[in-house]
């Protein structure tokens, strides 16, 4: 592996402090929670992050030729994943009283139903792929990657969101708590925009 330790790390914790912000999959899992029990709601996490497997290996093999091909091209991408992160964060604080919406086809009952639901969204969603094409060049040099590595990124991106939602799935009353209080809300946007931005200005440091 080229990749060492400390990138693998920083890369779980961009990972983790993204988990944090609240979105519609949130509210599915708390939805389906209710419902139906915890058993309703791992398929839909084990779909989600099956996608992500599959985003974060196209875009670390895409990223990656971009980065070994272009003259300056790593340069290039790391100032782009910091500005990124830059980006994301304060659109996170801009809104960080803004509730959070459903989305129906999360919801449906069974364990198939789950699965395919939460694969589909996430294969489905443009912006997934754009996700880790400005991250990942901010973690690591693409151009150097090896199988190795690369399983190493897919590995993180399928265990760090399936953990976090099996958990929030698990203490499904605090969630709920917290996605009704607006003020809790609020609190935690501006927490994790704030990490997102201090993740973006210290990219270029790394």
């Amino acid at each position: 592996m080229t990749i060492s330790p400390a990138e693998l790390g920083f890369y779980i914790f961009g990972l983790f402090i993204l988990f944090l912000t609240p979105g519609p999959v949130w509210v599915a899992l708390v939805a389906r929670v209710l419902a139906g029990g915890f058993t309703q709601a791992w398929p839909l996490t084990l779909g989600g992050a099956v996608g992500d497997i599959f985003w974060s290996i196209l875009a670390a093999l895409g990223m990656g030729w971009v980065a070994s091909s272009v003259e300056g091209g790593m340069l290039v991408l790391r100032i782009v994943a910091a500005l990124f992160f830059l980006w994301l964060g304060v659109t996170i604080i801009r809104s960080a009283g803004h509730k959070v919406t459903g989305d129906s086809r999360l919801t449906r009952p069974g364990m198939y139903a789950g699965f395919v639901a939460g694969l589909i969204v996430i294969l489905s969603n443009p912006k997934a792929i754009l996700f880790y094409m400005g991250v990942l060049p901010g973690f690591f040099d693409l151009s150097r990657l090896t199988a190795a590595d690369i399983t190493a990124i897919a590995v993180a991106s399928f265990i760090v969101p399936l953990v976090g939602n099996l958990i929030l799935a698990y203490f499904v009353d605090r969630a709920r708590a917290l996605l009704s209080s607006e003020r809790a809300l609020t609190r935690m946007n501006y927490a994790a925009g704030g990490l997102l931005v201090l993740v973006g200005l210290a990219i270029p440091f790394v």
